[in-house]
């Protein structure tokens, strides 16, 4: 199995970081102009245990197969765009090591579920982000801050929602959902996520705004407190308190 191999100079031993190993690939296919159905098709791959997903799909596009089609950008886990669901989670590839998975057997890579697909492990993100500007994502302030000056805030006032600030828009939360796999409606945890950010906000002034914008028969409601978007997190924000909080305030009437 192994194919390279590094040795330590003094003791002869070998570094298991430095481990060449082969890996199977198993990938959801599906190219719209030739399927008409997904399909899958496994890859073969020379892999090293700090070795990412990503890294994989990049040699098999490089190396194997160019029409392997799936987004990436920063790839260090800041921009969110190569979430992806990897033996039956979803995970961002870039964030996901080699050595966490059990390579005795294949990994399994497809697209993210709920939203439509486009191509292999694209999916189209506008039914995604149209919930995402539903919700009113941007502070609104009904003053003005003194001139020269910003609008100040404690720590305990930003503590609040510091949380929900982390959210990097990757759909993984929302694509776990499986209210959201069903019901095309639901606003879904991302979108809640972002309302959260705001609603408990000291410095927005229209707070009730969001939340009769959620309490809705399509909004927090719906969420069935399954922890799978927790769970699914890459930033590690804990979703499901979120989306607890916003239910709260809406039945305080206020954040």
């Amino acid at each position: 199995m192994t194919t390279a191999t590094l040795q330590n100079a003094s003791t002869g031993t070998v570094d298991a970081a430095t481990q060449a190993f082969t890996v199977t690939f198993l990938i959801r296919r599906f190219d719209p102009d030739v399927d008409t159905e997904p399909r899958w098709q496994d890859f073969d791959v020379e892999m090293y245990a700090t070795d990412r997903v990503l890294d994989a799909l990049h040699k098999i596009k490089w190396e194997q197969d160019g029409s392997l089609t799936f987004r990436r950008s920063c790839a260090h886990g800041i921009c969110g765009s190569d979430a992806m669901r990897i033996n039956g989670r979803n995970r961002l590839a870039c964030k996901t090591l080699i050595k966490d998975l059990d390579i005795s057997k294949p990994i399994y890579v497809e697209a993210i579920k709920g939203l439509p697909l486009e191509k292999d492990l694209i999916v189209d993100m506008e039914p995604f982000f149209a919930s995402y500007r539903e919700v009113q994502p941007f502070l609104i302030a009904n003053s003005t801050p003194e001139p020269g000056k910003e609008r100040i805030q404690d720590v305990a006032s930003r503590a609040r929602f510091d949380d929900t600030t982390k959210c990097i828009l990757c759909a993984a939360c929302t694509s776990s959902c499986p209210v959201f796999w069903t019901d095309g409606q639901y606003f879904g945890p991302a979108a809640i996520v972002n309302a959260h950010r705001f609603i408990f906000d000291s410095r927005d002034d229209e707070a009730k705004v969001r939340l009769d914008i959620l309490n809705d028969k399509e909004g927090v409601w719906r969420c069935r407190t399954t922890f799978n978007c927790t769970d699914a997190c890459p930033r590690g924000i804990e979703v499901t308190k979120a989306i607890a909080e916003v239910k709260q305030a809406i039945l305080r009437g206020s954040p």
